[in-house]
């Protein structure tokens, strides 16, 4: 793994052990490590009651922001929690696009209605260019008779579609 002393902020994907998402942000957040966890609220339903609780968007993941220098890795991988870094290359964490993380947080925090969505690859790359999307970027995908805004995480192999109004997208 090569490393810079002056490396600048990257965002990276983290895997970690099973429904452990929401401990290894605050043990992480404790280390005084940027992280980010996507959460999607649902309605959990039991015998007695119901009540809204925040899922993880993507179970067993979340991202970091640190710099490709061995001490902030060390730091990551020394969580307890974490199982490893999401790379391509063995032993090279591969970044993670910050328009994807930026898309991600638009959509997440404007609490539109997002569906796991299968990893897509090929498609229209479109921006939001108007209304509360304004500035996300993804694919325009047809489902029925609606539009979707599918939101890809490559380095994952996953995604969220969220609707949006065709109207409000330009291509890239």
């Amino acid at each position: 793994m090569e490393f810079t002393e002056s490396a600048s902020l990257c965002w990276y994907a983290v895997h970690v052990r099973s429904r452990h998402e929401f401990k290894v942000l605050e043990r992480l957040a404790n280390a005084g490590i940027d992280a980010f966890l996507p959460v999607v609220e649902r309605l959990n339903k039991w015998k007695d009651r119901k009540k809204l609780i925040n899922f993880p968007l993507f179970p067993g993941y979340l991202f970091v922001h640190i710099r490709k220098m061995y001490e902030d890795m060390l730091t990551v991988l020394k969580t307890h929690g974490v199982v490893r870094f999401i790379s391509l290359i063995p032993g090279e964490p591969e970044p993670v696009p910050e328009d994807q993380i930026m898309s991600l947080k638009i959509v997440l925090e404007n609490k539109e209605t997002v569906d796991p969505y299968p990893y897509l690859k090929e498609g229209q790359r479109v921006k939001i260019k108007k209304g509360p999307l304004a500035g996300a970027h993804g694919l325009l995908v047809k489902r029925e008779s609606q539009h979707m805004l599918v939101l890809s995480v490559d380095i994952l192999r996953q995604g969220i579609s969220v609707k949006v109004d065709a109207s409000d997208v330009e291509t890239l």
